[in-house]
Parts: C-alpha cells; sequence; structure tokens
C-alpha cells in the first residue's frame, strides 16, 4: 500500500517538529512586540526650516565635463561635472534640475548619460532648493550582489541553504531593529548585546534544525562560549585600561549622547567582540555537537568521558582554523589603518602603547577566546546529553 502524502505528512512534521514550532512562534511574538514597541516616531512632514533630502534620479545629459585621472592619487579621479537629471523620489520627482557633481580621489566618480545617481537636495526655508550629486546610486548592483549570495547559497546549500538565509534575515532583523533602538533608547549595553545575541542563536539553530538533542546542545554552548567571549572582553578592557570611548568612530555618538541620547558608550568595544564573536562560535558549537551525536550513533555504547574526549579530539583540529579566521577578519578590516601606521615608523612602545592596537588584540583574543572556550563547553554539554542514552 502506497504510504499518504499531502495534508498527512504536513500533520506529522508537526507533531514531529512541535517544540521547534512552538519556539518559533514564540520568537516571532517577542519580534514583532519589540518592533511594534521600538518603532520609530513619525517624522515631521513638512519642515518649517532648511533641511537636506537624499533622493534616486537619472542623468539625462553631460553638460560639461573636466574630471581626469591623477596619477599622483593612485588614478583616482578628480574634477567637476555639470549634469541635467531627472528625479525620480521624492517631493521633486518628475522634475529637471541642473545639478554639480564634484569628483575627487576619496568621493565621488565620474557619471554618463542614463546612469543612476543619488542627488542631495537642499531645500530653503524661502521655497528655493538645490542639488548636487552625492553619489553614484549603487542599490542596483548590491541587490544583483546579494543575489547572486542567495542563488549560490540555495545550489549548494539547498533546503538547509535556504534555512540559513532565513536565519541570516533573522540576525540582520534583530541586530537593525531591535538591538540598536534599545541601545539608543538607553538600555545597558553589555546585557542588550548579550541577550539579543543568545535570542539570534536560540532561534537560528531552531530554524536550522529543530528543537533536538543536538540543536540544544549546540544553543547551550553558544550562549556559554559567548559569555566568556564577553567576560574575557571586560578582563582585558580592565586591564588595558581601554573602553568603547577609545573606538575610533565613536564621536558621534559622544556628540550624541552629549546633546540627550542616553546610549551607553563605554560597552562597545566589548559590545562588538560578543558580535564578532557570535558566528564563529555557533560554528563550532553546532560542529561538535553534531560530530558526537554520529559518533554515540556509530557507537552507543561510548559513556560521558569517551564522549567528552571525543569531543575535544575533534575540537582541537579546529582550533588553528578557527581562530586564524577570527584574527585575520580583524586585522583585515583595519588592514588601512595598520598600512598607515607601518608607513609612518613608529618607535614600538608608541605603537604598542596606543589604544588602536589594544583594541584590536583585545577583539581578536577576546572572540577567540569565546570561540575556542565553547570546544570543551560543548562537547561536555553534548557528552551529558547523549551519554546518558545507552543501549545494554
Amino acid at each position: 500500500m502506497k504510504k499518504k502524502s499531502g495534508p498527512g505528512g504536513l500533520a506529522l512534521w508537526l507533531k514531529r517538529e512541535k517544540w521547534g514550532v512552538a519556539l518559533l512562534a514564540l520568537a516571532a511574538a517577542l519580534f514583532a512586540a519589540a518592533c511594534l514597541w521600538l518603532r520609530p516616531e513619525a517624522a515631521d512632514p513638512a519642515p518649517k526650516t532648511d533641511y537636506v533630502e537624499y533622493e534616486k534620479a537619472v542623468v539625462t545629459a553631460v553638460l560639461s565635463d573636466n574630471t581626469a585621472s591623477d596619477p599622483a592619487s593612485d588614478g583616482g579621479w578628480r574634477g567637476e561635472q555639470t549634469l541635467t537629471v531627472e528625479v525620480k523620489s521624492g517631493r521633486y520627482a518628475g522634475q529637471a534640475m541642473l545639478v554639480y557633481n564634484y569628483v575627487g580621489p576619496l568621493s565621488g566618480v565620474p557619471v554618463g548619460e542614463g546612469d543612476g545617481v543619488t542627488l542631495s537636495v537642499s531645500t530653503y526655508s524661502d521655497g528655493t532648493h538645490r542639488a548636487t550629486v552625492y553619489e553614484y546610486n549603487r542599490i542596483g548592483a548590491l541587490i544583483a550582489v546579494a543575489a547572486v549570495f542567495f542563488l549560490v547559497t540555495v545550489l549548494v546549500g539547498r533546503g538547509t541553504g535556504a534555512k540559513s538565509l532565513v536565519a541570516l534575515a533573522l540576525t540582520v532583523l534583530c541586530l537593525l531593529r531591535v538591538l540598536l533602538p534599545l541601545l539608543m533608547r538607553g538600555a545597558p549595553t553589555l546585557p542588550t548585546v548579550f541577550l539579543v545575541c543568545a535570542f539570534i542563536a536560540v532561534v537560528s539553530f531552531t530554524i536550522l534544525g529543530g528543537v533536538h538533542r543536538k540543536s540544544v546542545c549546540a544553543m547551550l554552548g553558544t550562549v556559554a562560549g559567548t559569555a566568556f567571549a564577553l567576560l574575557f572582553g571586560l578582563l582585558a578592557q580592565a586591564l588595558t585600561r581601554v573602553d568603547g570611548l577609545r573606538i575610533a568612530d565613536v564621536e558621534p555618538l559622544l556628540q550624541l549622547r552629549q546633546s540627550g541620547t542616553p546610549i551607553g558608550l563605554r560597552g562597545l568595544l566589548v559590545g562588538g567582540v560578543v558580535i564578532s564573536a557570535l558566528g564563529a562560535v555557533m560554528d563550532v558549537a553546532m560542529s561538535i555537537s553534531s560530530a558526537l551525536e554520529e559518533v554515540h550513533a556509530a557507537n552507543d555504547q561510548l559513556g560521558v568521558r569517551d564522549l567528552f574526549r571525543s569531543g575535544m579530539n575533534i575540537g582541537a583540529d579546529m582550533v588553528g582554523t578557527m581562530t586564524n579566521t577570527l584574527i585575520l577578519a580583524f586585522l583585515g578590516s583595519g588592514f588601512t589603518l595598520m598600512l598607515y601606521l607601518y608607513s609612518l615608523g613608529l618607535p614600538k612602545y608608541q605603537l604598542l602603547s596606543s589604544a588602536y592596537v589594544s583594541i584590536e588584540v583585545i577583539s581578536g583574543i577576546a572572540s577567540s577566546i569565546g570561540m575556542i572556550l565553547a570546544i570543551p563547553l560543548t562537547a561536555l554539554i553534548s557528552a551529558a546529553l547523549i551519554g546518558r542514552e545507552k543501549n545494554g
């Protein structure tokens, strides 16, 4: 007799994954409630003073162009263009405007007829306005790049790849729609970052593998490893006497705080460490728990000690490559500044005592500590949970 398909299959899946479905439903409800509570206040639709808007436009003609490649700037462009454009968005949509495009090696690019641009439109209290080219419109190109990434992920990963994209979307939404608004409203930085990262880890593992022993072990190992990254970051921060106030790009946030926005700045350094470590810790935790599940399936007579030893042996092979991954990621993000500092030929005491070096060392090492400690923690949790099931 043939096996029934259709609604019966869905009912069977819902029964098997009931805990996962319940957890995802709860997570969706919490996320929706947080987004509703944290929704931004409506802006004044008709500002009464001078203001600036950024709108998309298309170049209809290039009236003049004196831009040229500058060999001294490694081929960067310099000069100015006079353009006519048709505005495609905002209150001036459909209007033709005469605009200037100022190009330098570090800002702006020459554009031609038919190119999309983003305009900076200044409107003044007397009703007049003036527009310049802010930048080349890269939205279409970014969408194309993202589409290629999604396609490759689904083609190679198939169902799991599609689930990973859903988990990635959840991560981005949690960071943009929950974490950042909470911090801007004065929520304590480190507890907020840690709780949001724990939420991301739990829901991501539920999406990828449901609520099963393997995924639960990975969840617990991830939360534990991330907690150790946070604690070690705090310790290193105290020893080196640097904190979020010494980060290079914190000055605008300091101005916001001084003007009344209650954002906590000192915890931003370690908060960034926790976020950076999360992906690597999740990867290690799932790898260890999945491997021990397979080891147990191959030999269900192994006890807790044997499974823990197997987990440590597996994890030892992961330490080198994963540590390199994290350290190189941090060094790569500051590669331009590293090159500049090298060009200065600074004395070693001046360089090693700088806040920049301390911040990079703390970021890389604290994240690596969290990832490395996730190995024994996940191995211990997995061995304890899996080793209890033993067939005689």
